[in-house]
Formats: C-alpha cells, sequence, structure tokens
C-alpha cells in the first residue's frame, strides 16, 4: 500500500472531505502512475478521483467496529516514533 494513503477508519473526529479527496488522490496517481496527467487525461483523472471519494466516504459511513476510536495525535506521534526508529542510522 502507498505510504501516503493513510487509514480513515475509526478517528475521532471523522476523517473529513478533504482527507477523503486526498487519499483518493494517492490512490489514482498510484495506479495511474502518474502525479500530473495530460491534458488529454485530465478528464478521466479528475473523474476516477472523485467517483473513489464518493466511494470511499459510502464504505467509511457504513464501516462498523466496537473498537474505540483512535486519537489522531495519538496515531501521529506513533508514526513519528516508528519513523524515527527507521531512519535512525
Amino acid at each position: 500500500m502507498c505510504r501516503n494513503i493513510r487509514t480513515l477508519h475509526n478517528f475521532e473526529p471523522p476523517a473529513t472531505k478533504d482527507e477523503v479527496h486526498a487519499a483518493a488522490l494517492q490512490y489514482v496517481r498510484k495506479i495511474s502512475g502518474s502525479t500530473k496527467p495530460s491534458q488529454a487525461n485530465q478528464a478521466a483523472f479528475d473523474e476516477a478521483v472523485l467517483e473513489i471519494a464518493h466511494v470511499t466516504r459510502h464504505l467509511l459511513e457504513h464501516l462498523t467496529t466496537t473498537a474505540p476510536p483512535k486519537d489522531r495525535e495519538v496515531e501521529a506521534a506513533k508514526a513519528r516514533a516508528r519513523a524515527e526508529i527507521r531512519y535512525a542510522r
């Protein structure tokens, strides 16, 4: 999985539309192999991002869990700690 795509499920507060759109954009960039599509492909690229963002919001709204919601600050601190270990050489 692309490292730039973050888990969006089970956070308090829930994922924002901007976070969902950013994840959809990263996904489309990854599978298309392009960060900036040509003019000929721009419409298809943009449409794919919008559709994937819509489906992602739908998925997040319908997922259920019994786990307590995660805290964004705690998860960010854990990620920073993992990065320190990974890049400490």
